[in-house]
């Protein structure tokens, strides 16, 4: 785009939204992070509620110095997850209808929005 169009490097990368210093400098891949990301995918396979917080945890003796944004940016490049657990689903009760007074003062009810009683001060709850 530079030669082809005759634009100066930092327009260039302006029109692109990429950063100079990432124009520059590519991302190197060392044989280390390879190390990691494997070592990772097996700890993930073997042990799925393990987040990468967990597997950085247990990563840190096999690899020392090793930092939990290099562990978070591997585990998300391998499309790792926890799976969220389904919610289980509460046995439904059955519906009574509500009771009908027969009498005055029989039921009773109360607004728990507003009430009239001083709790520290405040009038709603």
């Amino acid at each position: 785009m530079i030669e082809k169009h005759n634009l100066s490097e930092r327009h260039a990368c302006r029109l692109v939204g990429l950063s100079r210093d990432s124009y520059r400098h590519l991302p190197q891949v060392t044989a280390e992070n390879a190390q990691i990301s494997a070592a990772i995918i097996d700890l993930a396979q073997a042990r799925r509620r393990f987040g990468y917080r967990r597997i950085h945890d247990l990563l840190r003796p096999v690899f020392p110095g090793v930092n939990h944004k290099r562990v978070y940016r591997l585990y998300s490049d391998a499309n790792l997850a926890v799976r969220k657990r389904k919610k289980a689903k509460r046995p439904l009760s059955e519906r009574v209808p509500l009771q009908i007074a027969q009498r005055v003062n029989e039921v009773w009810s109360m607004d728990f929005v507003r009430t009239a009683w001083p709790i520290a001060g405040a009038s709603s709850i």
